[in-house]
């Protein structure tokens, strides 16, 4: 935050605290605004969130201990009204000097920055002024009043470029931690996607209830990152994120493979030889035709495109399993009609090629 923000805002205010508000006392009064102001909270409301940004920047600057004591001397040369003028060491401002060299004596041990000391008699005194008007002079070369390169060299003297107070940081506030928790969704849910109020347990803000979209196709046992929405900061920086480890109930004909849908449906020994169109359930309650080649064996797979998860990405097929049933029992004229299937084909042998492979990958 350059210095200039901190002659202009009153973080003291901003929290609804004195200036003499202890560190527990401003932690509590953040807290509560924190809450009331949240996003989550408010949700489509930028006074809101303007204000949660205020009050984030301004414990960010409070509950540091050095950057509040920067802070505090900042805001008492605003309230001083010494002004940048060289001249000799008396003049009408003579008074205004005084208090800010005091001022800077204690921010430097008796010295400027860089070294040397206030100067005495004799030397070129200069002070500072929070106006640039008709009765502010120049310093060295020329430079003077409030928005002058001086009151910038000052400032970066006060607060190196990078330090917490200075013109430049490269970093800005820690960002808060993140935080866990579990959903459990209907197969149709993880399917299709859904929308849920979750309660969170948040050390900084209490218990929240989170509103937590979780996207269509979701496995069981995944965990889903929602930015944003984990453990606000104590020093104004951005909120950590929530990390959702979702259970998916299991269904009891579909199973999810990604954006695919798989269900494994039976058919009859006399259907897969001859060929056959069987029907199909779907996702989503409907029924879909699909036509079972002649001499399909046990575990082939058929696709109904189209029919699986619909994502942002694709949408994902139905993959329909077929599983040759085997009766139990089997009597009367069907039992004798098998007898003569099998003396008929007592030459095959489907293991045949099973054994051949084997033999093929033996070590020479």
């Amino acid at each position: 935050m350059a210095g200039q923000d901190w002659f202009e805002k009153d973080f003291y205010s901003v929290l609804g605290v004195p200036q003499n508000a202890s560190a527990a006392d401003i932690k509590k009064a953040y807290r509560k605004l924190a809450r009331l102001h949240h996003p989550d909270a408010n949700p489509g409301d930028k006074g809101a969130d303007k204000r949660f940004k205020e009050v984030g920047e301004a414990y960010a600057v409070l509950s540091d201990s050095e950057q509040r004591q920067q802070y505090d001397a900042i805001r008492a040369m605003s309230r001083g009204g010494a002004r940048f003028t060289a001249g000799g060491g008396g003049g009408p401002s003579a008074g205004n000097g005084a208090g800010f060299e005091d001022l800077l004596g204690n921010l430097f041990g008796g010295g400027m920055p860089g070294g040397g000391g206030m100067p005495g008699a004799g030397q070129q005194r200069v002070r500072y002024t929070t106006g640039g008007g008709a009765g502010a002079g120049t310093g060295a070369g020329g430079r003077g009043g409030a928005e002058s390169p001086i009151f910038e060299d000052m400032l970066n003297g006060l607060f190196p470029p990078g330090s917490a107070g200075g013109h430049r940081s490269p970093r800005g506030p820690m960002r808060g931690g993140d935080l866990n928790a579990a959903a459990t969704l209907t197969f149709r849910q993880a399917m299709e996607g859904a929308q849920l109020n979750l309660r969170v347990d948040d050390p900084q803000a209490g218990l929240r209830t989170i509103t937590a979209r979780i996207p269509a196709g979701v496995r069981d046992g995944q965990k889903v990152r929602l930015r944003g929405k984990g453990k606000m900061s104590d020093v104004g920086g951005e909120p950590g994120d929530l990390w959702v480890t979702v259970s998916v109930e299991p269904h009891p004909i579909f199973t999810l493979d990604g954006a695919d849908v798989r269900i494994t449906v039976p058919v009859t020994f006399p259907e897969a030889v001859f060929g056959t169109e069987v029907e199909v359930p779907t996702p989503d309650g409907a029924r879909v035709k699909m036509k079972v080649p002649a001499g399909t064996p046990s575990g082939r797979t058929l696709r109904a495109r189209g029919r699986g998860v619909k994502t942002a990405k694709r949408t994902g097929d139905l993959l329909v399993t077929l599983q040759v049933a085997v009766p139990q029992r089997v009597d009367g004229k069907a039992r004798e009609a098998l007898k003569t299937f099998a003396e008929n084909t007592a030459g095959e042998n489907p293991r045949a090629d099973l054994f051949s492979r084997l033999d093929d990958n033996r070590p020479t």
